[in-house]
């Protein structure tokens, strides 16, 4: 019987320990396998992980990329707001042209950004359109509420004069937060967006430049 009993106790103790080994075994392949691949899967659906301090890696966003969105949004907007302005008040085909591009370029940005923030838990800026424009004015580049008076005012030559010269300075602010987020935002997609802006913005502001130059 002593036998029996030794030799159960350390059936057991084998059992035990086995589980055990199971047991780390699965933590560690949900460290280093399953939750690492739940992660990429955020990260490629746009949603941060839960809990996200903004350090560099997959999914990760900081205060910078929030920043970068909120005020991103509201600046795309008014741009969208002059445009629209050019459809009914430009002489120049070119001008129309030109601010046809720009609603078609930034309209998908907004959405883009408002998805982002929605995603990281944040608030959606309220769109100003109709309440004037001195809420953003502190923005580089916004157009004060009597910057967007004198534009709606204006027609044909003049507009696309008093157009092309406001959205030369709206253009050129918008480059200046695009290169804030890619010196201090850790999104990946948010700096790739900051870069399309550069080079789109920066193309169009020698473009609107060349336009003045012929007026």
């Amino acid at each position: 019987m002593t036998a029996s009993r030794g030799f159960l106790r350390r059936a057991a103790l084998t059992v035990t320990a086995g589980a055990a080994a199971l047991v780390l075994t699965a933590c560690g392949g949900d460290s280093d396998g399953n939750s690492h691949d739940m992660g990429s899967m955020a990260s490629e659906s746009g949603s941060p992980k839960a809990g996200s301090s903004g350090k560099p890696g997959a999914g990760g966003h900081n205060k910078a990329d929030v920043g970068f969105a909120e005020e991103m949004i509201q600046h795309h907007r008014q741009a969208v707001d002059m445009a629209e302005l050019a459809d009914s008040r430009a002489a120049s085909p070119e001008v129309k042209e030109l601010a046809t591009k720009i609603k078609g370029a930034q309209d998908p940005e907004i959405e883009t950004m408002s998805g982002w923030l929605t995603a990281w838990g944040e608030k959606v800026p309220e769109d100003m359109a109709g309440m004037g424009h001195d809420m953003g004015s502190g923005m580089p580049g916004m157009m004060s509420a009597d910057d967007m008076a004198d534009l709606e005012k204006a027609s044909g030559a003049a507009f696309d004069e008093k157009f092309l010269k406001l959205m030369v300075e709206h253009h050129e602010g918008a480059v200046e937060m695009a290169e804030t987020e890619k010196t201090e935002g850790k999104y990946g997609p948010a700096i790739d967006l900051a870069e399309d802006v550069i080079t789109a913005q920066t193309a169009e502001i020698e473009q609107m430049n060349k336009m003045l130059d012929k007026a």
